[in-house]
């Protein structure tokens, strides 16, 4: 929340508070006492997650530009609840926190990697240990492949907060760096949005996540951007790990993550 309010108070964005809860069903009720008490219960639900948006921003002693927007839908899966909820209303971006592995969550994924995973809607992981600063620098993770689509997405983001962007790619011998007329190509698109790049050798005895986080401590972005790939197949989900999704686990900075197309 201190984040979404932090990145309204940058840019002309609106923000919507949304709360996903579930009401049970005792097996005696019939449907007019469970419908009774489910409205009951989403008045009680609704009134509070607009007192608790109200005490977050008096916290940070921030007035709201517009007036509050907190919505909470019944659902038995929250996942869904989200993903359908912000598709059916155009939001540009998914915020959401990201909390610690516990044993439950490495068995079956949490919310959080669910979303990253599956949502059309680009999303946003919070980490918990998240402090509101204002967001300057962002760090742009990419392969170099859909490289013009990508970039529109990004520097549409950048340019809606005023925050420089930096490209980082991974060398490897097979990559397309080796073609000197593409370097210049890619080079070319970056000075035309503005962007600065940085590529560095892999280091092929660490894993991707240590390579990227390595760099993440030393350049301190404010936040971090991955597209993930949603289309893997069968074996790729089952064996390959989604490296946005497993990062988002673990950074300590927001992340940014789009679908790739």
């Amino acid at each position: 929340m201190r984040f979404a309010i932090q990145l309204a108070t940058q840019s002309d964005y609106q923000v919507t508070f949304f709360h996903s809860y579930e009401v049970p069903r005792p097996s005696k009720w019939n449907e007019t006492v469970f419908k009774s008490f489910e409205n009951s219960e989403s008045t009680k639900i609704n009134k509070k997650l607009q007192q608790f948006v109200n005490n977050i921003y008096k916290a940070l002693h921030i007035s709201p530009k517009a007036p509050l927007n907190c919505v909470a839908k019944q659902s038995p899966n929250p996942d869904h609840n989200i993903m359908t909820f912000a598709k059916d209303n155009d939001f540009n971006y998914i915020c959401i926190s990201r909390k610690g592995n516990s044993k439950t969550s490495r068995l079956f994924g949490s919310n959080t990697a669910t979303l990253i995973k599956k949502s059309k809607v680009p999303v946003i992981a919070i980490p918990p240990t998240y402090k509101r600063t204002k967001i300057r620098s962002l760090c742009y993770a990419s392969d170099l492949l859909d490289l013009n689509e990508e970039l529109k997405q990004v520097t549409d983001f950048s340019s809606s907060l005023g925050a420089n962007v930096e490209l980082l790619h991974f060398k490897t011998p097979l990559d397309s760096l080796t073609d000197a007329r593409k370097m210049s190509s890619i080079n070319q698109k970056l000075t035309e949005h503005g962007i600065n790049a940085r590529f560095d050798p892999l280091d092929y005895e660490k894993s991707l996540i240590v390579n990227l986080s390595k760099v993440i401590k030393t350049t301190k972005p404010s936040m971090l951007i991955m597209f993930s790939n949603q289309r893997r197949t069968l074996f790729e989900k089952l064996f390959v790990s989604s490296i946005s999704a497993e990062f988002s686990s673990i950074s300590k900075i927001p992340l940014l993550v789009f679908k790739k197309e």
